[in-house]
């Protein structure tokens, strides 16, 4: 069960965290005082049970005697995750993070913030104990490295982004806190404005300074969105395209991938320098094609290429939008012409692109649609379990209603 350890003389702050983890497992022990002990085991033997996963220092406490605090910590139980609560500049939150602080948190932060956080860091914490355990090591290497599942279309206007963000808010019900969407799209990205956010900082943000030399850092920089995943919004100006290059994107989301369970990436139409480096390192490719000609041989052409450059994930999920019969085609004529199997079916819709522009994705919404089955197919096929399914069963025929 998790244990949270709150250190404040700050009793309304205590209340709110109270407050947010009143629905999480495990228990909160708080310490009321403005100063802390000369060393983490005064504080560890005054607790029953199991050890805790999370430690929430702050507000109130010396900030010089709480980084100490923090560092002595972090290489004596590299297993507990650290919460700083701090309203104070950068420059104290890059060298709370060399001392080993999980996170940052406003002291004026909202209950549901605080849960988002403090939940986050016990994720971290368990994390870093399966990797700790000597009969783990061969699964901490797997699992070092999260999913990066690149959601890909030679052709715009498919509906690559409403795909991507069901997708990423689909996957956040099976690892909350887990998950975050990279908007790559540098030039007329959509992801902010599909999932109703105003990001305080973007991806040209995240690539350079501090955020790029270390992972605690950059994740200061994400946005959190109430479905309990995290994003990365593209440039609000296209012009800072040409500030990111294609070393840049793999270098992200190689961190990002040490990081997060699972990495959805929306890149932009066609097969551009950041589309290939994601490629590069993605572990599944979402192909997303629509029911017309145009669209269907630019997959072709597109899967051909980068077969051509040793550059198609191991994995991949080839998703029909807007299928429809009265367009003229069939299933099998989309199959024939792309040389593969179609995954997912998404039928014709005017919901799911009105979710999109409400900023509201369909799969959080919870509204009745015919495109929704489709949509929870595909997150099926990303859970851990997926693969272990009979083989007659990985590509199950498919339906254009």
């Amino acid at each position: 069960m998790s244990r949270f350890v709150l250190i404040t003389p700050n009793a309304e702050f205590e209340r709110k965290v109270r407050l947010a983890t009143a629905a999480m497992p495990g228990t909160l022990q708080y310490f009321q005082a403005d100063y802390l002990p000369q060393g983490p085991e005064e504080v560890l033997t005054q607790l029953l049970g199991e050890p805790p996963e999370v430690f929430i220092l702050g507000p109130g406490l010396p900030a010089d005697e709480t980084l100490k605090f923090a560092a002595v910590m972090d290489l004596q139980y590299p297993e507990i995750s650290m919460i700083l609560v701090t309203d104070e500049s950068s420059e104290v939150a890059i060298k709370a993070m060399r001392a080993g602080i999980r996170d940052l948190l406003d002291p004026a932060a909202e209950v549901d913030h605080i849960r988002i956080i403090v939940e986050r860091a016990s994720l971290a914490s368990a994390g870093r104990r399966r990797g700790l355990s000597p009969s783990s090591s061969e699964h901490h290497e797997h699992a070092a490295g999260g999913r990066i599942i690149a959601v890909i279309s030679p052709k715009g206007g498919v509906g690559k982004t409403t795909v991507a963000t069901n997708l990423a808010v689909g996957l956040g019900k099976i690892a909350p806190m887990g998950v975050v969407i990279v908007d790559l799209d540098l030039q007329f990205g959509d992801v902010a404005s599909g999932l109703m956010l105003e990001p305080d900082h973007t991806i040209t943000d995240a690539v350079v300074g501090a955020a790029s030399q270390d992972s605690m850092v950059l994740k200061t920089y994400l946005t959190v969105h109430p479905a309990g995943i995290y994003a990365l919004c593209a440039p609000k100006n296209p012009v800072e395209m040409d500030r990111i290059t294609g070393e840049n994107v793999s270098h992200l989301l190689t961190q990002l991938r040490q990081e997060f369970q699972y990495v959805v990436v929306d890149t932009a139409p066609g097969l551009g320098e950041h589309v290939l480096a994601t490629l590069d390192l993605a572990s599944d490719a979402v192909w997303i094609c629509g029911m017309d000609v145009p669209s269907i041989r630019g997959l072709r052409s597109g899967n051909q290429i980068l077969s051509e450059l040793n550059l198609l994930p191991e994995v991949r999920h080839v998703v029909l939008n807007m299928a429809d019969r009265r367009s003229g085609l069939t299933l099998q004529d989309v199959e024939a012409t792309i040389g593969a199997p179609v995954d997912v079916v998404l039928p014709r819709s005017r919901t799911l692109p009105f979710s999109t522009n409400k900023g509201i994705p369909l799969l959080q919404d919870g509204s009745r649609d015919p495109a929704q089955k489709g949509l929870r197919q595909l997150v099926e096929r990303f859970k851990p379990s997926w693969e272990a399914r009979p083989h007659k069963k990985l590509h199950r025929r498919a339906v254009v209603q």
